[in-house]
């Protein structure tokens, strides 16, 4: 993707009133959204016997993937952070059940409630730490964590998502292993660069013959990809600091800081003028752990 809106700002700023709208009103991004909506029921894999189930949509954003869900004849729940999002799709008299929330946070969901999850281009946001608070494996496991809980063994969760890199891509599967479920990544038309679609599907509960990763699409097509950035994707690492505050690494011995090491600091610091303490034999004495 040439501009990502994760990396521009939190998507409670980013999806404000102008922007939810001019989202919704596309016709180019509801069809797109449509086709990845059909595509992630179709991986949810849901029994055909005309029984309605309770979906979970996550980052549902203005309905437009609650749409599709409607359209199969399910009910579905939404959650998402954006407030303008689901301000349009109360206007759109959307069919689910809308909640404002973060899923960085957890769901807050009854457990064993949900017959199923999906999700359009949202857990990516979790890779990035838009506060000071935020520290995306703490809110990958979170996230992960309540969804297990609130869905039914045996349910599938299914993700369409656009990973930065191969790294990012493996934190977020690993935080979902960690919870608990079983599955892998389905990469739709993996050689070209316009059609290539990532979902991670997920299963609740331990691996099986019925967890087994689906087959994705276009496989055994040879399409070359029109650029060369894919190759580099491996070499990648993804970044879950701050992107406005970068940290430092201290670095961090064995041997901690010596006495040699504060004599340094120290004579560092009064040819600075500053004032500091006379050394003594007490200098960079290790405390006890006792009086």
């Amino acid at each position: 993707m040439s501009s990502r809106p994760e990396l521009q700002a939190p998507p409670e700023i980013f999806y404000d009133d102008v922007e939810a709208r001019k989202y919704t009103s596309s016709s180019r991004i509801v069809g797109i959204q449509a086709e990845l909506s059909e595509r992630a029921l179709e991986l949810l894999a849901l029994p055909d016997d005309d029984v309605p189930r309770l979906l979970l949509d996550i980052g549902c954003g203005s309905g437009l993937s609650g749409e599709t869900i409607s359209e199969h004849g399910h009910e579905w729940i939404g959650l998402d952070i954006s407030k303008s999002m689901l301000d349009v799709a109360l206007e759109r008299e959307a069919d689910g059940d809308l909640i404002l929330g973060d899923m960085g946070q957890g769901l807050g969901i009854r457990p064993g409630v949900i017959d199923g999850a999906i999700s359009i281009s949202a857990v990516q946001w979790l890779c990035n730490a838009d506060k000071s608070c935020h520290e995306p494996r703490l809110r990958l496991k979170a996230f992960f964590g309540s969804l297990y809980r609130c869905l039914g063994r045996g349910a599938r969760a299914v993700f369409q998502l656009y990973p930065e890199n191969n790294a990012q891509r493996e934190l977020i599967l690993s935080y979902a292993m960690r919870a608990g479920f079983a599955g892998g990544v389905v990469i739709d038309y993996p050689h070209s660069s316009k059609k290539r679609k990532e979902y991670l599907v997920l299963t609740c509960g331990p691996p099986s013959m019925s967890t087994t990763t689906p087959t994705a699409k276009g496989e055994d097509e040879n399409i070359c990809s029109d650029d060369d950035g894919s190759e580099d994707e491996e070499n990648q690492t993804v970044c879950i600091s701050d992107r406005h505050r970068p940290r430092k690494k201290q670095k961090i011995t064995k041997k901690g800081k010596t006495k040699s090491w504060v004599l340094q600091k120290k004579e560092k610091m009064r040819s600075k003028g500053n004032v500091v303490p006379p050394d003594s034999k007490y200098t960079a004495r290790k405390r006890k752990a006792r009086f």
